[in-house]
């Protein structure tokens, strides 16, 4: 009986008929997306054998994440936000399916790639806020915790399996094969989309220019000290904890010495970590929320540490599952503070105020690809997880109001 009544308080928000098909059309697309990511880390360090090359296609993503997340913010906040998801899962299928096709005709070079990433970049920036703003309108307010938290899931069960699906494809059926997958899957989103009842429109009809709204937004953020300490540690984790993923494909070759299927592997196992991670903080319910948030930071910054100092593969395994779990953490509680002390006319600012980290992340991933390119990629490691174990040993310090949040 406790077993049961665990499992149905841990999937409770799966009950929810709109929620579970915006759940599955997320799986469907961040599926694609890892698998996109391994295929195309791989394919671009085989053709250029570049450390830079390799973090400048990475930028390609992240800079229109940061330069149109504000205004997918107020998009979110104006239009109507199913509508918004389902035309960019639309335009990121058409990307993928014509780097499929460029390679199936052998003509695809990093700077396809670089373009590809850039659109998909476009995607997220315009996508994330209305995705993450629709979740609050589809399940009810004490299931928050939880339907965030089992949306980290699903992002998390795709970094399991996806990215060890991708390196065995890889090499079955080439990266075009790859490609051509990714493809479908996404298209398959915009059909789970398509399904929810709930008509996606915003809390808020428009109300004026979206550069005033935009400001509006930052001014509200400015007002509220825990709103901004939140989107700090999302900043934080977007500089320090995740250029990790732009740099595996080095620790695999370089390092372990492996092929494609070894990195999709350590990815997964990395992905199991998360998974599992998730899925306590979707049993857990506000058991002290904040104290957990800080505890991810370190988690995350020791693993990275770890994975500096031990060069085997099989260790780098068992520390890419530890690293998993404070990654889900903080993405997890990270997302559902925000949303929960946010005003709701604002919540779509505020989250493109947190997806606009990851367009930031180059601050991290340029410096992370330079060390490795002159120093070797441990010290990479080594250095972001040094720097991030320190920002974090200050939050805890200084943060009485985040650590006592529940």
């Amino acid at each position: 009986m406790i077993k049961t009544s665990l499992w149905r308080k841990t999937f409770a928000s799966l009950a929810v008929r709109d929620f579970r098909n915006l759940w599955l059309a997320i799986i469907s697309m961040m599926g694609g997306m890892q698998m996109q990511s391994i295929a195309r880390g791989y394919l671009v360090y085989d053709i250029t054998a570049s450390a830079l090359l390799l973090g400048i296609v990475n930028i390609g993503f992240a800079v229109p994440m940061l330069l149109l997340s504000l205004f997918g913010g107020a998009a979110a906040d104006r239009f109507n936000r199913k509508r918004l998801i389902q035309a960019c899962q639309l335009l990121a299928a058409l990307a993928s399916l014509a780097i499929a096709i460029s390679i199936s005709t052998g003509t695809v070079t990093w700077v396809h790639l670089f373009v590809a990433s850039a659109i998909h970049g476009v995607v997220f920036a315009l996508m994330v806020p209305s995705r993450q703003a629709l979740i609050p309108q589809l399940v009810a307010p004490e299931q928050m915790t939880n339907a965030l938290a089992l949306n980290s899931a699903a992002y998390s069960a795709t970094v399991l399996l996806a990215p060890a699906l991708a390196g065995n494809l890889y090499v079955l059926v080439g990266p075009d094969g790859v490609y051509y997958i990714i493809t479908a899957m996404e298209i398959s989103a915009v059909v789970f989309i398509g399904m929810i009842r709930h008509p996606g429109s915003s809390e808020v009809r428009d109300t004026g220019k979206v550069l005033r709204e935009i400001g509006e937004g930052l001014s509200y953020v400015r007002r509220h000290h825990l709103v901004i300490i939140l989107l700090v540690i999302g900043l934080v984790s977007a500089l320090l904890a995740l250029p990790i993923r732009t740099l595996l494909p080095i620790f695999i070759v370089d390092v372990y010495q492996r092929g494609p299927e070894a990195l999709g592997l350590l990815v997964s196992v990395m992905g199991l970590g998360a998974l599992a991670g998730s899925l306590v903080i979707a049993a857990m319910g506000r058991w002290r929320r904040g104290a957990v948030l800080v505890g991810g930071g370190f988690i995350s910054g020791t693993c990275l540490i770890l994975l500096a100092v031990l060069p085997a593969y099989f260790a780098a395994a068992l520390i890419m599952v530890a690293l998993g779990v404070g990654d889900a953490i903080r993405r997890a509680l990270n997302q559902t503070m925000l949303l929960e002390v946010a005003d709701p006319a604002y919540r779509g600012r505020v989250v493109s105020l947190y997806a606009m980290n990851f367009g930031l992340m180059p601050l991290g991933v340029m410096p992370a690809s330079l060390i490795a390119e002159y120093l070797g990629v441990r010290a990479a490691s080594a250095a972001l997880g040094s720097v991030l174990l320190g920002i974090f040993f200050v939050i805890l310090l200084t943060q009485k109001k985040l650590r006592a949040m529940r």
